[in-house]
């Protein structure tokens, strides 16, 4: 299937879209966020709300766009390839959550420094995610590295259904190790600075640490995520403008779900039958309908997984809190009547 928005002819799109980007985060940091504040429920859900509707809209745009260029067929392809990317790394990005919220405890960040880290931070993921995506656009060219990302995707899936979570060291990852060696740390917070001068030498904060280990995260889950989005589409336009329209929202997303995220405990499985899928995809069912599984397919099939995933957290913690509601009301008659 060819490409219909080639790097060579549509480079000023892309040059647009990161242009709008930028000026999105230099106002999101220079207006919205310019003074350091721990970011609340309401504000986290009113930027939520705006990052999707930003997301939905350039959807809109672009599948206009299409349709009045390809064709109506070919502007729905478009439109329902950007939705269900979107839908896909927004989802995976759920699992960063987890990580960010133990990485956080872990060094024991400030609420009110949050924000500034996962900025910086999504900026480096920003500019790492659209390297691999490039590389990626080059490589998904060869049907014999389509096979092997996909194989990858299902051991990846398949690990994450049975493998138990590990525990957050961030202090054993080899990157920090090394960059402790080469760079000096300061043994506390200095406000919000990641590096601060003295007696004529540079050291790091543990802050900049914090930001090294959010950054060297998103690189992991990069691995994942990239091979998974262009199992849903092969053109690099619709997997960078959906990487980075999911990312921008993943800080809004965190301070959202942060305080819940352990409520979606299940929601780990539903993401791993998500990575199956798309690895079944890339290796046997596009195989099997002539080169492209079905789009719509594709999306209803991602969406019931995503929703069973979170209706079945949500039942599974509502259960544990009767039940640990039951068992203290026994313990509770079992004292009263001890006592009388």
């Amino acid at each position: 299937m060819d490409v219909l928005f080639p790097l060579s002819t549509y480079w000023w799109f892309y040059a647009a879209f990161i242009a709008f980007v930028l000026v999105l985060l230099a106002v999101d940091l220079g207006v919205f966020h310019r003074r350091a504040h721990a970011v609340g429920f309401r504000e986290s859900l009113i930027w939520s709300v705006v990052w999707i509707v930003l997301a939905l809209a350039f959807n809109y745009g672009l599948y206009r766009y299409a349709a009045a260029s390809f064709g109506e067929e070919a502007g729905a392809r478009i439109g329902l390839e950007f939705l269900a990317g979107y839908i896909v790394e927004r989802s995976l990005a759920v699992d960063n959550l987890f990580v960010f919220v133990l990485l956080f405890q872990y060094f024991a960040v400030p609420a009110q420094w949050q924000h500034r880290v996962l900025f910086y931070g999504i900026i480096g993921a920003l500019v790492f995610r659209g390297a691999f995506i490039a590389l990626g656009s080059v490589l998904m060219q060869y049907h014999a590295v389509v096979l092997l990302f996909g194989v990858f995707l299902l051991v990846t899936g398949v690990k994450m259904l049975f493998t138990p979570d590990q525990k957050i060291e961030p202090e054993r990852n080899p990157i920090t190790r090394l960059f402790r060696r080469v760079v000096p740390v300061t043994s506390q917070f200095e406000g919000q600075r990641f590096v601060i001068r003295r007696g004529g030498r540079w050291y790091a904060t543990p802050l900049f640490v914090a930001l090294l280990c959010v950054e060297t995260s998103d690189i992991i889950f990069a691995v994942d995520s990239v091979p998974a989005i262009f199992a849903i589409s092969r053109e690099p336009l619709i997997v960078f403008t959906s990487n980075v329209f999911a990312i921008l929202g993943l800080r809004a997303m965190y301070f959202l779900l942060a305080a819940a995220v352990e409520r979606f405990d299940l929601l780990k499985y539903a993401l791993a039958l998500v990575l199956i899928f798309v690895g079944l995809k890339m290796v046997w069912l596009n195989q099997l309908f002539d080169g492209t599984f079905p789009i719509e397919w594709s999306l209803g099939i991602i969406a019931v997984i995503l929703v069973g995933g979170v209706v079945a957290s949500l039942l599974a913690t509502k259960n544990g809190k009767n039940e640990v509601a039951t068992k203290d009301g026994k313990d509770a008659k079992s004292l009263e009547r001890a006592a009388s």
